[in-house]
């Protein structure tokens, strides 16, 4: 019987002097072309560099923070609006899919931490989000979170958001903390 051989990858060869741009041997300069493109019509360049102010590690988080505003607190449930701001944006003109994750993120661990103790340290161990239609630029959507489930080791809760002009359901989201008590050494 005849041994199984692996099929040889192409070589990359670099495209221009800046050697971190590399380009498989079978790949055609217009679709080389045609992908550069689209990264540079969506903002995407290597010639893009943030501002040293953006370089900290709360920059993202204090963006989505003032993007929000609590509405209603209660135990379990958790009310808050979302105003679309541009730097939360996307190229189509609406709420960005990475923006949104974080945001869920933010939000259910405030929706959480109503019913769990504040002795048990919380952690993200599953999200998922169902991205239903656009929340446009400059509107406000209303985010209904509640926990649907809280047990000793697990907490699950559920969000929903609605574009408030149109009361349109534009995304849903779940998410499940694992509940750990802290360590007492």
């Amino acid at each position: 019987m005849e041994k199984p051989t692996a099929t040889p990858r192409p070589k990359a060869e670099a495209t221009s002097s800046d050697s971190s741009k590399t380009v498989a041997n079978n790949v055609s300069a217009k679709n080389v072309s045609t992908i550069t493109g689209f990264f540079q019509n969506v903002g995407v360049s290597h010639t893009n560099s943030l501002p040293d102010y953006c370089n900290n590690k709360y920059f993202y988080s204090n963006i989505i923070r003032h993007a929000l505003k609590p509405d209603q607190v209660l135990r379990g449930r958790l009310t808050c609006i979302l105003t679309v701001t541009p730097a939360l944006g996307n190229f189509y003109g609406s709420l960005h899919g990475g923006s949104l994750a974080a945001i869920c993120e933010m939000v259910s661990i405030a929706c959480a931490r109503t019913v769990v103790a504040e002795d048990k340290d919380i952690f993200l161990g599953d999200m998922s989000i169902s991205y239903l239609s656009g929340a446009p630029i400059n509107a406000d959507v209303i985010i209904d979170c509640s926990v649907v489930r809280s047990g000793r080791n697990l907490t699950v809760v559920a969000m929903e958001f609605k574009v408030k002009k149109t009361g349109q359901l534009a995304y849903t989201a779940r998410t499940i903390f694992y509940n750990m008590p802290i360590a007492k050494i």
